[in-house]
């Protein structure tokens, strides 16, 4: 029941009262009874009007909610049809997807019949092959055992006619054959032990001499290194700017004329040249010096002295090969072959002239080949010609050792100074003792304090780097390094480190010193394990 409602009904109330009030003056009766008409009348007519709201309220909501349902069934219809086509799609598309995999492994299976099949009758045909081998196998023993029956009848004929012809029985002919045997075979053991102690002694000799080597290559003597350097003095400052000449074309033309980089920069009184052929930049340098002493500086005075330095410079090579070839005391080098050692004087390798570096190591190796009664030509070439690869290696790919190979085979020097070149750093098997002594001359000459540019600073370090690498493996007791950090001696606990372990911590440590370290050539690593059993007598 609304507000409306109520209101109408206080209203009909109200006049029911004033009607029964007016009619109790007049008639109580009567009045009550008009009174209570009136009243039911307007009741009555205030409910039909409420029912007849709340009837189209009601109709209302019914066909909103009528619409609303068929929206809703009408949209759920719709998602069930996209979901029953995308689960369509998901099930053709796994089906397809399936059907192939199926067609897939069915030909998979097929080829593996075929090849099955195919192994089946090569099977089947080795064992056919081998049951008809085993049956002429069969026939061929039965033949062998025919014929060994009757080879040993022969033989039986046979002694029995020898006895006859010789007047003598079996037991006394073997009795005889095997005296003369055994005579035999003494001489032939006598002969062999002869043989045997003379190759143990040439073996012994050879392995002594191995042995020495390896002695002397520990030696040390009194190196000097010399460093190049690109740089050339100025007079004063103003010659730069006549260096650089009017539109930089007197630089062009020197850059151009010797293939060096000049560098003027604000170092006051210095020129410095930059190139990798060290050749070139010593023409590059002498080129230079001409120019400033004469003063003419012009493209055309450049290109002319630049010739004329070039020519006085491949006599000046030329001169120093042969130079070389002298000092040492070897003859009969390919003209080629002097050219490039002659080249080898403006080559440095660590700050080591690699021209005097090699004249000392011919030395070397020439000295410790004549003390161990070995070729001392082949010891001086081969060293003389070890670091020959140095000379062309800025020009060609390949390490100095490669080069070296090389133009050794091509100039037809001989396989055991060419094995002597290649041996040098331990890369191939060195074949001869020679080689050896090269190997040994070129670290005596080549690695140890003041041979190379390394600070004495530097150099403790990488030892006590080297060192402390080796140190720090289990098992190890102490390490030294010595021969210049060309070698690491390790010496192991025997109670944590056995024989077969030792060979594997050598290793461990080589790898862990080439990954770590940064060092020229090669360092052994030796590993060294003793064991000692002490007991007192008391």
């Amino acid at each position: 029941m609304n507000y409306t409602a109520l209101s109408s009904l206080f209203l009909a109330d109200d006049a029911a009262f004033l009607g029964v009030t007016i009619g109790l003056s007049i008639a109580f009766v009567a009045a009550l009874a008009i009174g209570f008409f009136v009243g039911s009348f307007i009741r009555k007519k205030n409910t039909d009007k409420r029912l007849g709201e709340v009837e189209q309220r009601t109709a209302k909501m019914i066909e909103d909610a009528t619409l609303e349902c068929k929206a809703m069934k009408k949209e759920a219809m719709l998602e069930a049809k996209e979901q029953v086509l995308q689960l369509k799609n998901d099930f053709e598309k796994e089906s397809r997807e399936k059907r192939n995999e199926l067609q897939r492994q069915e030909q998979r299976l097929v080829q593996k019949e075929d090849i099955l099949d195919k192994k089946e009758e090569a099977l089947l045909k080795q064992s056919n092959a081998a049951e008809q081998q085993k049956r002429d196998l069969q026939a061929r023993e039965q033949e062998i055992k025919k014929t060994q029956e009757k080879v040993a009848h022969q033989h039986e004929l046979m002694v029995q006619e020898l006895e006859k012809v010789a007047q003598l029985t079996k037991d006394e002919a073997k009795k005889l054959l095997s005296e003369e045997i055994l005579e035999e075979t003494r001489r032939d053991v006598a002969l062999q032990v002869r043989n045997i102690e003379q190759t143990a002694k040439e073996e012994a000799n050879n392995e002594a001499k191995k042995i020495i080597s390896l002695a002397i290559q520990r030696c040390a003597a009194d190196q000097a290194s010399e460093i190049t350097v690109s740089v050339v003095p100025l007079p004063s400052d103003d010659m730069k700017a006549r260096l650089i000449g009017r539109e930089g074309r007197n630089i062009r033309a020197i850059e151009n004329a010797t293939g060096i980089e000049l560098i003027i920069d604000d170092t006051p009184e210095v020129v410095i040249l930059s190139g990798f052929d060290p050749v070139r930049r010593e023409i590059a340098r002498l080129s230079l010096e001409k120019l400033i002493s004469d003063g003419r500086i012009h493209p055309a005075r450049i290109e002319e002295t630049v010739e004329k330095v070039k020519k006085e410079m491949d006599n000046e090579i030329k001169q120093a090969g042969e130079s070389a070839m002298f000092e040492v005391g070897i003859f009969g080098l390919h003209p080629e072959i002097i050219k490039l050692l002659g080249r080898l004087k403006y080559r440095t390798s660590y700050g080591q002239n690699v021209y005097k570096h090699s004249i000392e190591v011919a030395q070397l190796a020439g000295l410790m080949a004549q003390e161990l009664g070995l070729d001392v030509n082949l010891a001086k070439r081969a060293g003389l010609l070890h670091d020959i690869g140095k000379a062309v290696d800025h020009e060609q790919e390949g390490t100095h050792i490669q080069l070296g190979a090389d133009l050794a085979k091509k100039y037809r020097e001989s396989n055991n100074v060419i094995n002597a070149i290649a041996a040098h750093h331990g890369d191939v098997e060195p074949k001869t003792v020679e080689a050896v002594l090269v190997a040994a001359a070129d670290a005596i000459s080549g690695a140890r304090p003041g041979a190379r540019r390394e600070t004495g600073t530097n150099y403790v370090k990488r030892l006590e780097k080297l060192e402390a690498i080796a140190g720090n493996f289990n098992g190890v007791d102490k390490c030294y390094a010595i021969q210049a950090g060309r070698e690491v001696r390790v010496i192991v606990k025997p109670e944590q480190v056995d024989d077969s372990q030792a060979t594997f911590l050598a290793k461990d440590i080589a790898k862990k010193i080439e990954s770590e370290l940064e060092y020229p050539g090669q360092i052994k690593v030796n590993v060294i394990r003793e064991f000692r059993a002490s007991e007192f007598a008391k």
